[in-house]
């Protein structure tokens, strides 16, 4: 069967993207397969649309774009437990198996029920912020203190806070009963303190902006840019082993952890999706959004999500591909 869907089958600018007929997914073994209500743009679509990605060349082409989404579970593969068809699901694809999710169809490696605090466009963007930023934080050892009856927790500094991932990754923090201090730049101060950080401005002379903040410690640090400053990440918190990146892949010779997830082949969190839904329900998670736009403006969304200032992330709205049902 074929469905529609947003692609590029040559690398470059955004305006490669289109709209063109692909074959249908299914779901295997484990999986579920969604009518795609949402989908993100990651930087991953964009390094991977540009050709500027290390996994350009095992690529197939023509690719469509997307990794996280949101939707409609419409098949339900062998062994899924908890799921039927017709429930509000938000996940991740495998990207390197199936292709990715602007789609009408796309198959979830990993997901959670949606809960009705998140809109779709929310949830359409959540699902490996979440993952990464859990993952994060596990390996950082930020505790649940909360849990834990603990005053004061650690004390935990985001490089690149504002963004996709940053901005998740303050809120779980929080949630934990961490202290979180988010860097980002002054505009997007205001955005930081609304999800719970004490914001400073990143770039050079980070550790000595910080000191002057009179925060008695930074116990663990999360560099979550790529900007270089993992030097001074490791000079606030004492030592490398309380540095963790996500983006810095020089990482090895500062001592520093790079985290990778499933696509380095590491473990994932995927355990944080029904977390951070239950947060959201509670209401202590959000996910920031700042753009939505409709499927035939793919190549308008890949250009926002490539420029700043980020405050969320950048959403495609999929139902424009789904067959209209006329109207009696």
């Amino acid at each position: 069967m074929i469905m529609r869907a947003v692609l590029f089958d040559r690398f470059g600018p955004p305006q490669v993207l289109h709209i063109a007929s692909a074959a249908e997914p299914h779901a295997g073994p484990g999986e579920v397969r969604i009518a795609v209500r949402t989908a993100a743009v990651s930087p991953v679509d964009l390094a991977l649309r540009s050709g500027d990605s290390p996994s350009r060349d095992g690529l197939a082409l023509p690719h469509i774009p997307g990794v996280d989404a949101a939707g409609v579970i419409d098949e339900v593969g062998a062994g899924v437990e908890g799921f039927a068809v017709g429930d509000e699901v938000f996940g991740a694809v495998d990207i390197t198996r199936l292709g990715g999710a602007s789609a009408q169809f796309a198959v979830l490696a990993f997901w959670a029920a949606k809960p009705a605090a998140l809109s779709f466009e929310e949830a359409g963007a959540a699902a490996t912020g979440v993952e990464t930023a859990t993952r994060a934080l596990d390996l950082l050892g930020v505790a649940n203190a909360k849990s834990k009856g603990e005053d004061g927790g650690t004390t935990l500094l985001i490089d690149g806070a504002a963004g996709g991932v940053g901005s998740i990754a303050v809120q779980l923090a929080v949630a934990r009963g961490a202290r979180v201090v988010g860097t980002g730049r002054p505009e997007s101060h205001d955005f930081l303190a609304g999800l719970g950080a004490v914001p400073v401005a990143y770039g050079a002379g980070l550790a000595g902006r910080v000191r002057a903040l009179g925060i008695p410690r930074i116990d663990r640090a999360l560099d979550v840019a790529g900007a270089g400053s993992l030097p001074e990440l490791v000079d606030l918190t004492g030592t490398a082993e309380s540095v963790v990146t996500l983006a810095d892949f020089t990482g090895p010779s500062h001592g520093v952890r790079v985290s990778l997830g499933r696509y380095g082949g590491q473990p994932d969190g995927n355990h944080g999706l029904a977390h951070a839904a239950d947060l959201a329900t509670k209401g202590l998670f959000r996910v920031p959004v700042q753009a939505v736009f409709p499927a035939d403006r793919a190549a308008e969304a890949h250009t926002a999500a490539a420029t700043g200032p980020r405050r969320g992330k950048t959403v495609l709205d999929l139902t424009g591909l789904m067959p209209q049902v006329p109207q009696a």
